[in-house]
C-alpha cells in the first residue's frame, strides 16, 4: 500500500497527457468551437453552442474509454474511476458541463 500518495496519481497524470497529445485534434476542436461560441452573434449562439457541447462531448467519450480500459483490469474500479474522474474535470472544466 502506498501511504501518503493517491495511489493512482501518476498513472492518471500519464493518461491524460496521452491524451493531450495523441488527441491534440480533440482538444484543438474544444478550443475551436468555444471561441465559435463566443463570438457568435445571437442568431448563430444556439447552433454555435450545439457544436461546441458535440465537440465536448467528443473529448469526454475519449476520455471514457481510456478510463474504463484501464478500470476492466482491476478488481474494485470505482477509486480509480473516481480519481480519473476528478483529475481529468480538473483538467478541462469544461468537460463537467457535457
Amino acid at each position: 500500500m502506498i501511504f501518503g500518495r493517491k495511489p493512482y496519481a501518476e498513472l492518471i497524470e500519464r493518461q491524460l497527457r496521452l491524451v493531450a497529445t495523441d488527441d491534440a485534434d480533440l482538444l484543438e476542436d474544444v478550443d475551436a468551437r468555444r471561441r465559435d461560441h463566443a463570438a457568435a452573434d445571437r442568431e448563430d449562439a444556439e447552433e454555435a453552442f450545439g457544436d461546441y457541447q458535440f465537440a465536448l462531448e467528443a473529448l469526454k467519450d475519449r476520455l471514457i474509454e481510456i478510463r474504463d480500459a484501464y478500470a476492466a483490469t482491476l478488481e474494485d474500479p470505482e477509486p480509480y474511476e473516481r480519481a480519473f474522474e476528478r483529475a481529468a474535470a480538473k483538467r478541462w472544466p469544461d468537460i463537467e458541463a457535457v
